[in-house]
């Protein structure tokens, strides 16, 4: 028998993930004010031209954690409510976690485009995957 509340472990350790790059933003701003590179002024709007890129970095990475994620986390909670959490789905949900981790790691340290770029690419593949998965099995039910 199949443990369905399994499925919150890996959204869980996204969204604590996501948590963790939330925290990165005031740290880079204060860094950067205390240095007198920016002003309150420079993100009254979102980011002035003058916010520099080491400043700016985390606050993209976490977009990227709130865009295509949101999708994972429907999957996650779909495959919860029709009790689809198979070896499947979790291997497809920890393999999305694991990449979009892997993604945030590059984007937040040498940020290598092209390792981003595929970290991101795959992520978006394996969510795909849940869904075409799950709504096959969905509608398969029926």
């Amino acid at each position: 028998m199949t443990n369905h509340f399994g499925i919150f472990l890996p959204i869980g350790v996204l969204a604590l993930w996501t948590m963790n790059v939330l925290l990165l933003i005031p740290i880079a701003r204060f860094k950067a004010a205390g240095q007198g590179m920016v002003t309150a002024a420079d993100f009254r709007l979102g980011e002035s031209a003058r916010v520099p890129d080491f400043v700016r970095l985390p606050n993209r990475n976490f977009m990227n954690l709130l865009e295509v994620p949101m999708l994972f986390y429907m999957a996650g909670i779909t495959a919860f409510l029709t009790q689809q959490t198979d070896n499947v789905v979790m291997t497809l949900a920890w393999a999305f976690v694991a990449l979009r981790i892997g993604h945030s790691i590059v984007h937040l340290s040498y940020n290598h485009v092209i390792h981003r770029l595929v970290l991101f690419a795959i992520s978006n593949v394996v969510v795909s995957a849940m869904w075409v998965l799950l709504l096959y099995r969905i509608t398969s039910l029926s």
